[in-house]
């Protein structure tokens, strides 16, 4: 998305896609289970678990994300140097975006909102999907676009 030639800012863009894919595996399994009356009490403390993660890196960033952590610890000293760094700004934000569907699918899906909670779920799915699959971030494209409207400032990086 957003490169960076400052490594000591910069993150392995493979660690935004490797969470993605976690976060599509739990998406998916919360529209499944809160579409069915016996199983929608699991699917909702699922639907809050993932609001926690999305606030995790939305609040923390991206960086101090638990995926992040795993993908550090485990995957990354198993493949080869990125070939470039990313910004950290972009898909912190996006786990903004993220945080922002899932949290307020859960509140109204605990207020009683028929389908809030797999409807919600959906739209994040689609989203980490996207991410994962193809390396389209959503959030990511909403944060370049914002900060070309000048609505953010974006971080200038030395050379």
């Amino acid at each position: 998305m957003t490169t960076t030639n400052d490594t000591a800012r910069g993150i392995d863009p493979r660690s935004p896609r490797f969470g993605a894919a976690i976060t599509t595996v739990l998406l998916a399994a919360t529209i499944v289970l809160t579409l069915v009356p016996a199983t929608w009490p699991v699917g909702i403390v699922l639907l809050a678990v993932i609001v926690v993660l999305f606030a995790i890196g939305g609040i923390a960033g991206i960086r101090r994300h638990p995926y992040g952590v795993l993908f550090r610890r485990f995957v990354r000293p198993r493949l080869g140097p990125p070939a470039e760094l990313e910004a950290p700004e972009p898909p912190t934000f996006a786990q903004r975006v993220g945080l922002v569907i899932t949290a307020l699918a859960l509140v109204l899906a605990l207020v009683g909102v028929p389908y809030a909670a797999p409807i919600g779920a959906a739209i994040a799915l689609v989203a980490a999907f996207l991410n994962a699959v193809f390396d389209v971030c959503i959030g990511c494209l909403m944060y370049v676009w914002l900060v070309r409207a000048g609505v953010f400032r974006a971080r200038r990086t030395t050379a």
